[in-house]
């Protein structure tokens, strides 16, 4: 430990660290000794004051190109930065995400970045095919390492793999001086994986075609999936709008849970076309339709034209915002949709709606649902509140892990 670099840090940086955080700021910094190499782990300290000593915070990867200057993955000062380390860390999640998942193990997020103490690592398990996100110059120090170890830990947890794909195909990337790519990680260690770079997943007992090399993000989002189930819950008989269908996960779990009749939109044709291909897969095609349609304008004719073509809508919209600099805006879309949504809704309709972006805090949210049905002139009556599955735990003192919000409501 004495042989690493340090660096000293401000007391509001000391405030920060001291309350679980685990980033230091650029703006945090004092002063470095001992030449810290980007990427390689450095140990932070306070910077002395009247006369005192330094205290030791912890330790984590240092990167002069980010922002966020020390990414803290240790607050024990015993600590070795070893392949043991980095061993234990691993079994903590993989353990963790046996627990708390149970049977759906075999498509879940494995690793959830700092929430696991792996900064800017998201590991995705689809079946038998690991896809990987590395955001973090730290991280991507070791990421050989890891995904060595992950991948020989995993027969113990009845999963043989077959391929480890990255999708290192993201901006942030750049702002840790990394370059970006895709493409699988050792193939030649591989020599089974799966055809045409897709791969079934069963989730909630319901089949998906898993296209983990174009599709978004990792390929699937698997953050909803127990918000699935509560939808399914109350779809039974009902006509269900499923709007940002995506992949048309809430729209398959709904028709599965016994909806009269379910219809999937999204804008995008390479959405609808997949979602198609997995209704079919599950042998739902017949109770569904499928639409192509910018769910804004689709809602506003049907609000223009007094429709009330559905008891049921689900509003699952991309993230609005992706900073702090835009709330207002998203504030105002999300307002938007869903008092469209709402006035399309019969009196004692049904609606889902949720939001996929930390920066629009849960607070802000419930007040943009307030305004929206006062606008829309309904009163909501609250059946559920619900937030990510357990494979994406938040850490209460790291606000970032914390980004889903999910609410199911009646009109009243």
């Amino acid at each position: 430990m004495l042989s690493l670099p340090k660096i000293f840090i401000t007391e509001k940086g000391e405030r920060h660290a001291r309350s679980g955080h685990p980033w230091v700021f650029e703006g945090e910094v004092v002063r470095t000794e001992g030449d810290p190499t980007d990427g390689d782990i450095a140990v932070v300290y306070t910077e002395p004051r009247n006369g005192g000593k330094a205290k030791f915070i912890g330790s984590g990867y240092y990167n002069s190109h980010s922002k966020i200057r020390v990414r803290l993955i240790s607050t024990n000062a015993n600590d070795r930065f070893d392949d043991d380390f980095y061993r234990r860390r691993i079994r903590y999640a993989l353990d963790y995400r046996k627990t708390v998942m149970g049977d759906d193990f075999r498509a879940s997020r494995l690793i959830f970045g700092e929430a696991d103490q792996f900064p800017g690592l998201t590991v995705d398990l689809f079946e038998d095919v690991l896809v990987v996100q590395t955001l973090s110059l730290g991280t991507e120090k070791v990421k050989d390492l890891l995904l060595d170890t992950l991948c020989g830990m995993l027969p113990e947890y009845g999963v043989n793999v077959r391929a480890v794909y990255e999708r290192n195909d993201v901006n942030i990337r750049t702002l840790e001086g990394m370059e970006t790519f895709t493409g699988y990680w050792k193939p030649e260690n591989f020599p089974d994986k799966p055809d045409g770079d897709h791969v079934i997943i069963t989730e909630n007992g319901i089949r998906y075609d898993v296209d983990y090399v174009n599709g978004q993000k990792t390929g699937f989002f698997l953050d909803q999936k127990y918000n699935r189930l509560a939808a399914a819950k109350l779809a039974k008989g009902r006509r269900v709008l499923d709007c940002f269908t995506h992949t048309g996960a809430f729209a398959l779990n709904c028709a599965a849970g016994g909806a009269e009749h379910v219809t999937a939109v999204d804008i995008s044709e390479t959405a609808i076309r997949q979602t198609k291909k997995n209704a079919a897969l599950n042998g739902l095609t017949d109770k569904m339709d499928f639409v192509t349609a910018d769910v804004f304008r689709l809602l506003t004719d049907m609000v223009n034209e007094k429709r009330h073509d559905y008891d049921f809508i689900i509003l699952d919209p991309p993230a609005f915002t992706k900073s702090g600099d835009t709330v207002k805006d998203a504030f105002r879309g999300y307002k938007d949709i869903n008092m469209r949504a709402m006035r399309c809704l019969p009196r004692g309709g049904y609606l889902a709606t949720c939001s996929c972006s930390h920066f629009m805090k849960d607070e802000l949210f419930r007040k943009m649902l307030d305004e929206a049905a006062h606008d829309a002139g309904v009163t909501l009556r609250q059946i559920e509140v619900r937030t990510q599955s357990p494979d994406h735990p938040i850490l209460r003192t790291v606000p970032e892990t914390f980004y889903l919000k999910f609410y199911t409501f009646q009109l009243v």
